[in-house]
């Protein structure tokens, strides 16, 4: 493929050559200047051509999926043609990606300053994770709950600290709103995701609000050549209840590959599942169907122009399992979403600057229904001429712009300087007028942030920081630094000290919109009048180490994390009315997140992969936090257990058959249990949980229809093979919802079958 770069003249100063692996020639190599990022392709014979460059001293990188970046110094002369040919080696262990949510510039793992895991689509598929809440649980530091015996709606735990702790980023941009987070994690289908990148730790620096204790950044599939998938999965939870999954993906590049779309669509369809044999649930119905594209535009060498959309439509039902309308059931909670999302980003390239204007939003539509039958007639019929359905509304938006520029001689090193500005707007409307519930919120935020990203010299990387927020809820300007050290030894080993301020406003986040069913009635919760953001400090201390051979790449890290909350967020129980238990969120005096995290990985020649991850930790209130009127207060946090952790291991001989083991480990913890339930006295009880190991297995065997370019693969396994799930659920109308731990599901089997192109 030949690219002609325009810079105003001719120079006749040009590049060309070939990229091959193992003597065959590789086509679609991104080949670019990395100073100038103007490149081309290889075409399909693997062959590139450059013409016309503006003489200098330049990097050429050539870079590939799935094989290692390769990049060789150049002299380009005016009136000269050189050829310069590149041979990449595959990769072994993703240990050495390209990210972009530690810094908001694109960098190789091993140089951020900041530790950035990735979960790329081929793991994700791996491990059969149909969705975002299932994929999540496979990366250290990071724990996926479940929080409700009848709605089921899931929650994030990065280092211990709650799902509102965490930066949900769509393609980079915080739309994932406080109505959405109660349910979109399970939303999101994993046909959508090209990869995930997580940041644990605090991120208020350059992400605002909520980025305390991490921030995992969903990035879509974006096309790099002409494809096509189809895939059916169908599971059978304990055996009894179908589990139907359908999903589909297509590619369309245009010829020079300076546009084009990928599609994602899927369906699924889950019956509703009853374990304990009460007739009530305890994972609901759900029907989901979500379809949506990423599409890119480059008008010119330096300018691309990226749109992305998706819709997403879910209706889910738990409780008494009758077919009848939902307010003449004697316990239930019914769910229809419909959310919309987007973005539009349009990004210029100079010669050692960028810019790029954004702007993205989501809007959630939301019909729902949370009541209990009462027992008298009276209050039946108050409660059928009224019935507790609800209305939730949700609009999200974010627009700004971002200038990168390179500083080439800056104190003897190489220095790059972000800058940034960003407003964003959220508006929640959610009520229940049977239950005199009502949250009418709209919150606004306007930031600015700069960064240096100074390579001090080759070993070692100084990152600093500073963002400043106006938020709608604060009555100051809040102002959150961070500094970040990397000291790179040799080739293979990492140290990196980081520290970071963060801030959570005084808002209503997803688990504040919940309403839980509890001894007969519902437990809300509300904001207390004076309540104060939420400030933090964090610290972590790591070690990373890679060791590659020739037919081995092993490596581990050791991260230490201490995070301290001022003013934290905690909820208090006030008492009870006529419609059930009242709960406070109020700011206690202080918390802290502390412990260490342990990864590991192997790699024997590309056929055996372990990945491991283990966390250890403790998180206390400084002061004693009322859970409940009946117990004594408790520094500890609830629902957190000490040691969590998960590992992977793959198995593929050649590129017909793999076979892959995955599990998630969860120590015990304390859980509250309310009083009212048949199971339980009068009295509320705090409970510890027993430890729980979830082992899965998935086999795959493809088959390749050279005459069509495409392959079939037909695939099985089981998902919590020794069926380690919670026996002691409640049980009839009156059953606490919120008593709920360990896997999301039984033991369930599945089998599978794609189609896709080679």
């Amino acid at each position: 493929m030949i690219t002609r770069l325009g810079w105003g003249q001719h120079s006749d100063a040009n590049i060309f050559g070939d990229v091959q692996s193992k003597g065959e020639h590789l086509p679609f190599v991104n080949i670019y200047v990395e100073e100038t990022k103007q490149g081309t392709t290889t075409d399909k014979t693997g062959h590139y051509m450059l013409i016309d460059l503006k003489p200098g001293d330049y990097t050429l990188v050539a870079k590939a999926l799935g094989y290692k970046i390769s990049n060789k110094k150049i002299k380009v002369e005016a009136g000269k043609t050189i050829e310069i040919n590149f041979e990449l080696e595959e990769e072994t262990l993703s240990i050495d990606q390209v990210v972009v949510t530690g810094t908001k510039t694109f960098k190789r793992s091993t140089e951020s300053p900041v530790i950035v895991n990735v979960l790329d689509a081929k793991t994700i598929e791996m491990i059969q994770a149909n969705t975002l809440s299932e994929g999540l649980n496979f990366q250290p530091g990071l724990r996926m709950e479940v929080d409700c015996q009848t709605c089921n709606y899931t929650q994030l735990r990065m280092n211990g600290l709650g799902g509102s702790y965490s930066q949900i980023l769509i393609n980079g941009r915080p739309v994932f709103s406080p109505l959405t987070g109660l349910y979109g994690l399970e939303q999101i289908p994993s046909n959508m995701i090209e990869r995930i990148e997580i940041v644990r730790g605090g991120g208020s620096a350059l992400y605002g609000s909520s980025a305390i204790g991490g921030t995992v950044n969903v990035i879509t599939k974006i096309p790099d050549d002409n494809a096509f998938q189809l895939a059916v999965n169908n599971s059978l939870i304990a055996g009894t209840v179908n589990d139907l999954l359908i999903s589909g993906n297509a590619n369309v590049l245009t010829t020079k590959r300076n546009a084009g779309i990928a599609f994602f669509a899927s369906r699924r369809e889950r019956g509703a599942y009853d374990h304990n044999g009460d007739r009530f649930s305890e994972l609901p119905e759900m029907q989901t169907n979500s379809f949506g594209f990423t599409s890119f535009f480059k008008p010119t060498p330096r300018q691309k122009i990226e749109f992305n959309l998706s819709s997403i439509y879910e209706y889910r039902y738990g409780g008494e399992m009758e077919v009848v309308p939902a307010h003449q059931a004697q316990q239930s909670e019914e769910r229809t979403h419909n959310i919309l999302s987007g973005g539009l980003d349009y990004q210029l390239d100079f010669q050692k600057s960028s810019l790029i204007v954004f702007v993205a939003g989501q809007q959630t539509k939301r019909r729902h229904y949370t009541g209990i039958l009462p027992d008298t007639k009276d209050e039946m019929m108050q409660h059928f001429l009224n019935p507790p359905y609800g209305t939730s509304l949700n609009t999200t938006w974010q627009g700004g712009l971002q200038v990168n520029h390179r500083i080439d001689q800056f104190l003897g090193g190489v220095n790059v300087l972000t800058l940034g500005s960003e407003v964003l707007f959220d508006d929640v409307y959610d009520e229940i007028a049977a239950y005199e519930y009502k949250i009418d919120q709209q919150t606004s935020n306007a930031g600015m942030f700069v960064q240096s990203d100074w390579n001090i010299v080759k070993p070692l990387t100084l990152l600093t920081g500073i963002r400043f927020d106006k938020h709608s809820l604060v009555d100051q300007f809040i102002s959150n630094p961070r500094i970040s050290l990397l000291y790179r030894y040799k080739e293979n080993t990492q140290l990196r000290a980081s520290w970071a301020a963060g801030f959570r406003a005084p808002q209503a986040f997803d688990s504040d919109m919940h309403i839980a069913f509890a001894g007969g009635g519902v437990s809300r919760i509300r904001l207390a009048d004076d309540l104060k953001e939420e400030r933090s400090n964090s610290l972590s201390l790591s070690l990373n180490y890679d060791r590659p051979t020739e037919m081995v790449i092993w490596g581990f890290t050791l991260e230490g994390f201490h995070t301290q909350l001022n003013n934290a967020f905690v909820l208090e129980e006030l008492g009870s009315d006529e419609h059930g238990v009242l709960f406070e969120k109020r700011n206690a005096s202080a918390s802290t997140v502390q412990g260490s995290t342990i990864e590991g990985r192997f790699n024997y020649n590309r056929r055996v992969q372990l990945e491991t991850g283990l966390t250890l930790q403790t998180s206390q209130y400084r002061d004693p936090v009322t859970y409940s009127s009946d117990l004594a207060p408790m520094r500890k946090y609830l629902r957190t257990p000490n040691r969590y952790g998960y590992y992977t291991l793959t198995f593929t001989p050649d590129g017909l058959f793999n076979c892959a083991l995955s599990g998630i480990y969860t120590g015990p913890m304390e859980v509250l249990h309310a009083a009212g339930s048949p199971e339980l006295s009068d009295i509320d009880e705090l409970f510890q949980t027993p430890v729980f190991w979830e082992h899965n297995i998935k086999i795959a065997r493809a088959f390749r229809l050279q005459s069509i370019d495409s392959e079939i693969e037909i695939s099985g396994g089981v998902k919590n093979l020794l069926n380690a799930y919670q026996n002691d659920f409640d049980t009839s109308k009156n059953r606490d919802s919120n008593y709920i731990y360990g896997p999301a599901t039984p033991r369930l089997f599945y089998i599978g079958l794609k189609i896709k192109s080679l």
